[in-house]
């Protein structure tokens, strides 16, 4: 059994308070919260260096699972050890899941939300700002050469064709990597492999033949969190096929304010398992929903982990690191554009989306004070706009 010393105890309750407090104030999905720990944990508190961080993207990037989450998982792995990645990623985790839960329960016990379509009207384009600014700090972290911006390029065209991420591409990007920059033919250590047994793509889930529909759900959301690889930007195709079009838990218009929802609350996309789970099966449905769409990310990111750290100075790892960073800048940037097909469908989003973009590049503009006012502008702006994209989708 592992138990933390009192020096650890000690790092686990700073990794607890900021990762409690990022879970309430993080706005704008994975690339977002990415770049925000990016400038708190290596510009601020000085736990990390820009290498550990950027590292720490690209192999989350290349893992499947929510980014954010994995990030803040092996952080908190990096700072405190086996505990402190449970307890900074719970803790990340947690006020999303009440915030969430709360608005399942007042969305099933008060009926149709519209205020929640309003805000997500006036919040969405905001989302995309704040994507696109943090993924230029992310360039700016670690795009060194013209080979990654290929490959980024590369791995943009492939997600936006596809419509889906392919995790073949953050394998193939790893290896383009090493060979270009790292010493492929020099006897190494063997562990590469260890990073690349991991599923090709997301397939179709079979539906449960038989089980509790919270057992159906949890089985759902594993195999999500498991499979899908990239983010909450990605894995709404994906989380629409299985609960719409499969299981019939949800429809459209559902299944489009469960991804407002995961949007506009703090924290990670995916927190939109939570939102459905409620709605499916109420409280026991969130939680069952939630635990399955995490789980993964600790098991993965606590297994590979310890490996990576131990090879960190290896020119072929560092050269997987580089490669596999560039595939995550490029299909994050695809996503993004996936995501503005929802985001943006008349001239006032779009007005939203371009002022968003100038105030984050002018100002130094608090994610939380973006969402807000912007809000607000979806509050005014909706009732008298009433756009037919947004109830359609």
């Amino acid at each position: 059994m592992i138990t933390p010393t009192d020096s650890q105890r000690s790092r686990l309750a700073e990794l607890a308070r900021y990762f409690l407090r990022l879970g309430f104030l993080g706005f704008g999905g994975p690339v977002a919260l990415v770049g925000q720990m990016e400038r708190e944990l290596v510009d601020g508190k000085k736990w990390l260096t820009k290498a550990e961080m950027k590292e720490s993207i690209a192999i989350c990037q290349s893992l499947p699972g929510p980014l954010a989450i994995q990030v803040g998982i092996y952080v908190s792995w990096l700072r405190g050890g086996f505990w402190g990645a449970w307890v900074g990623g719970w803790c990340f985790i947690l006020p999303n899941f009440v915030i969430v839960a709360s608005l399942g329960a007042l969305y099933v016990y008060l009926g149709d939300l519209q205020p929640v379509t309003a805000i997500f009207y006036g919040v969405s384009p905001a989302v995309i700002a704040l994507i696109l600014h943090s993924c230029y700090r992310l360039a700016k972290l670690g795009m060194e050469d013209w080979l990654q911006w290929t490959i980024a390029a590369v791995c943009l065209a492939v997600t936006v064709i596809l419509q889906a991420e392919v995790a073949l591409l953050f394998i193939g990007a790893g290896i383009v990597g090493i060979l270009y920059y790292g010493k492929p033919f020099k006897r190494s250590p063997a562990i590469l492999p260890g990073i690349a047994i991991v599923p090709a793509a997301a397939g179709p889930i079979a539906p449960v033949a038989s089980g509790s529909t919270l057992s159906k759900l949890l089985l759902f959301f594993l195999k999500a969190g498991s499979l899908t690889f990239g983010s909450g930007l990605v894995i709404v195709p994906f989380l629409e096929q299985g609960l719409v079009q499969q299981y019939n838990w949800l429809d459209e218009r559902q299944f489009l304010i469960a991804v407002a929802i995961g949007m506009i609350s703090p924290g990670p996309v995916v927190i939109t398992a939570t939102f459905v789970g409620y709605l499916v099966a109420g409280f026991w449905g969130s939680v069952v929903s939630t635990i399955g769409i995490f789980l993964p990310s600790f098991l993965l990111v606590l297994i590979v982990a310890p490996l990576l750290a131990r090879h960190r100075g290896n020119a072929n790892v560092q050269g997987f690191v580089k490669g596999a960073y560039a595939a995550a800048i490029g299909t994050i940037l695809g996503a993004c554009i996936l995501l503005g097909k929802i985001a943006i469908g008349d001239w006032l989003t779009a007005l939203i989306g371009i002022v968003s973009l100038a105030v984050l590049f002018r100002w130094k503009v608090s994610n939380p004070l973006l969402i807000a006012a912007t809000a607000v502008v979806g509050l005014i702006a909706y009732p008298w706009l009433q756009p037919s994209w947004v109830m359609v989708h």
